[in-house]
């Protein structure tokens, strides 16, 4: 069980840092905030792109692909903490099925 922590530690980590960073954007595009939140906002992507080459798994689209799962769940909770907005029932029964399906892609067997 120890070996699916560090992963799903990483992936949640890696979906707070693109989902801040695109935030930034969301801010000054959406809202008329300062430009100058780009800056963080590019910092926290590039945090984001190296978190997801630490996950050990041979391709690099199967870490991408697990890593949706966790992004889904990691914006219902953004939306919700940040944004103060509660998901409603659809959301987080669509969550659920994201994460069933990115412990799918993590935890199967593989083998030759």
């Amino acid at each position: 069980m120890l070996f699916f922590i560090k992963p799903v530690l990483i992936y949640i980590l890696a979906g707070f840092a693109e989902i801040a960073g695109c935030y930034m954007a969301w801010l000054w595009l959406r809202e008329g905030r300062s430009a100058w939140l780009l800056l963080p906002g590019a910092f926290s992507l590039a945090v984001f792109a190296l978190l997801l080459t630490r996950i050990e798994t041979d391709s690099a689209g199967r870490a991408y692909a697990a890593y949706g799962g966790i992004y889904i769940m990691a914006s219902l909770l953004w939306m919700r903490c940040v944004e103060g907005r509660m998901p409603d029932k659809w959301e987080i029964a669509g969550a659920a099925v994201c994460l069933f399906g990115a412990g799918l892609i993590l935890l199967a067997p593989r083998g030759g």
